[in-house]
């Protein structure tokens, strides 16, 4: 007799030849294929919309700058990232911070806006590309709540009756003007800021709307957030610290 051959599998294991297909069935699906990249890009494309929508809305916005008045920080059509988190916790502006806000009253009446086509507003919307055609201005925060500011003559300016030294100001520009309303003494109230502009003799800022209701102020309700970079052009990349002469000691007005 010849050897007999057993096979090493038992009764439940099934045959030889692998699982029936009723058994295959029974067991589950097999391995799902993959959606086509066609199929999953508008997928895509929307959840980076919503991502960019939620970083615009609450951590970074990307705002053009339309003008020089914040020379020589600030280049005309330089990209700056604001952010838009730190109010968020309570945080206020402080002085020598440079900020976005929007007009607090007219401010920018004379000076119309480019109006953007359809295609920036959508892109400006969902942060794709900074905000264009929007009532917006940025300057330097110079007096808080409670601060007094003073202009006399060419300067220096004065904060609480501290000088600044502000190297930041543009070349050949004075701290002061000597203009009527480059010449004053303002205190400001409480919920409020005093903003002027790098570039002194170019810049139309708290000193040149004291005859407004708000006599130049400006709300912090308004303040959208802290310009912190220079994103653009890639030349002039740069952060933008709070200057040392605003950590003087004995600014902040005495109690």
């Amino acid at each position: 007799m010849g050897d007999v051959v057993i096979d090493a599998r038992t009764d439940r294991e099934g045959p030889e030849d692998g699982p029936s297909d009723e058994a295959a069935s029974a067991s589950g699906p097999g391995p799902k294929r993959s959606r086509p990249f066609w199929v999953e890009l508008p997928l895509l494309a929307g959840v980076a919309l919503v991502l960019a929508f939620l970083i615009k809305t609450f951590l970074l916005q990307a705002f053009l700058i339309p003008s020089g008045s914040m020379q020589n920080a600030l280049q005309e059509d330089d990209r700056v990232l604001v952010d838009k988190l730190t109010p968020w916790f309570g945080s206020e502006p402080t002085r020598g911070e440079v900020m976005v806000f929007r007009d607090p009253g007219d401010w920018l009446l004379h000076h119309p806006v480019q109006e953007p086509n359809p295609a920036q507003k959508f892109l400006s919307f969902v942060g794709l590309m900074p905000s264009v055609g929007e009532q917006h201005l940025i300057k330097r925060v110079i007096g808080v709540a409670g601060d007094t500011v003073e202009c006399a003559g060419t300067g220096p300016l004065k904060v609480n009756g501290k000088p600044l030294a502000e190297p930041y100001v543009f070349p050949g520009n004075t701290a002061c003007s000597t203009d009527a309303d480059g010449q004053f003494k303002v205190t400001v109230p409480s919920g409020h800021l005093w903003v002027m502009g790098d570039h002194r003799q170019s810049s139309q800022d708290s000193r040149y709307h004291q005859n407004d209701p708000r006599a130049g102020m400006v709300p912090v309700t308004d303040v959208v957030g802290r310009a912190v970079v220079v994103a653009w052009p890639v030349g002039h990349w740069s952060t933008l610290p709070v200057p040392s002469t605003f950590e003087q000691p004995g600014l902040a007005p005495a109690p």
